[in-house]
């Protein structure tokens, strides 16, 4: 079972009393917990500084300041989010991982950024104190997404954030997202900012992934490199492929075809190439078909669709100068 904790705290009052629930930002801060696994320290997570269902059960003691919500099966932590945003009310919402990354004291700072205008804080644990193995594993991804997605985010795999509310009123979380959510909140507009944070001893060890994790990570890489690019240009992405499967493919194939007609070379369909060129070329053109059929429903929603996001309107009041200095 998955369970996700949702500390509350609102500032400098007592928490409201009864099981009613108050509405959404009525609070200052809540803390989301995503509880996946059975040894994760969750009490030293919710109170920033034993496992499972008795340390869930002995913060839910706790009336009105702690909520736990359940789930019939596992899910991954994107769930888990969505599930607690739902049914946090604080105004600014605090994500912790199961374990502690952090120092607690660092939370002052970052809520100090929020408070300063910032709409979402992420980490940067520097200098790391993990594991070489860990470190070298963490800075080639992290490496890898600063070149693929041109932002200057040195820690995504800290989990550890602070944002408003209204960000994840505009972003979907599914998957792995939640990885990579301060490149989706940038992008949609929000203004993100990284604060260096002391970095804590971790739970867990070091090591390899399986194979099929650095295989996950690649694909969530390269679907992270298509929200970021050409979600809203989707020919671009699948015209590119699909030109260069094209374009291998009837090489390939017009090779041989000339060959045949102009050289005298015989054998057309006994050559495993023309038909591997065939296919080449009639896959990228269903490819290039995707790229636009992607484009015709880009262009039947685009009124519903919005790149950017408007911090804030600038109006004349009656009286004041124009832009020339003088009345209007």
């Amino acid at each position: 079972m998955t369970t996700t904790l949702v500390p509350e705290r609102a500032g400098g009052a007592s928490p409201a009393p009864g099981p009613e629930r108050a509405p959404a930002g009525s609070l200052d801060v809540s803390v989301i917990v995503p509880i996946v696994s059975p040894d994760g320290r969750v009490r030293e997570a919710v109170e920033l500084g034993p496992a499972w269902e008795e340390a869930a059960a002995a913060v839910r003691a706790r009336p009105g300041q702690v909520r736990s919500i359940g789930f019939q099966q596992s899910f991954g932590e994107s769930v888990c989010l969505s599930a607690g945003f739902d049914q946090a009310r604080g105004r600014v919402l605090v994500t912790s991982p199961q374990y502690v990354q952090v120092d607690p004291h660092e939370l002052g700072t970052m809520l100090a950024r929020i408070d300063a205008g910032a709409d979402f804080v992420t980490p940067w644990r520097h200098p790391r104190i993990d594991p070489l193995l860990n470190r070298v594993q963490s800075a080639a991804f992290n490496w890898l997404m600063r070149r693929v997605v041109h932002m200057k985010f040195h820690d995504l795999n800290c989990y550890f954030r602070v944002l408003r509310r209204e960000v994840l009123q505009e972003i979907a979380l599914y998957g792995d997202m939640y990885r990579f959510l301060p490149v989706i909140a940038f992008r949609q507009g929000f203004r993100v900012e990284e604060v260096q944070v002391r970095h804590l001893q971790e739970w867990g060890g070091a090591g390899f992934f399986g194979v099929g994790v650095y295989a996950r990570r690649a694909l969530d890489v390269l679907g992270m490199v298509f929200l970021a690019k050409f979600t809203l240009k989707p020919l671009r992405f699948f015209g590119f492929v699909g030109g260069l499967f094209s374009l291998v493919g009837g090489s390939l194939a017009g090779t041989i075809v000339v060959q045949h007609v102009f050289f005298g070379k015989d054998g057309i369909y006994n050559r495993p190439l023309f038909f591997l060129g065939v296919i080449l070329f009639v896959l990228g053109m269903q490819i290039i078909g995707f790229g636009l059929v992607g484009e015709i429903i880009i262009y039947t929603q685009a009124r519903n669709l919005r790149e950017y996001r408007i911090e804030r309107v600038y109006e004349r009041r009656e009286g004041e100068p124009g832009l020339d200095g003088g009345p209007r």
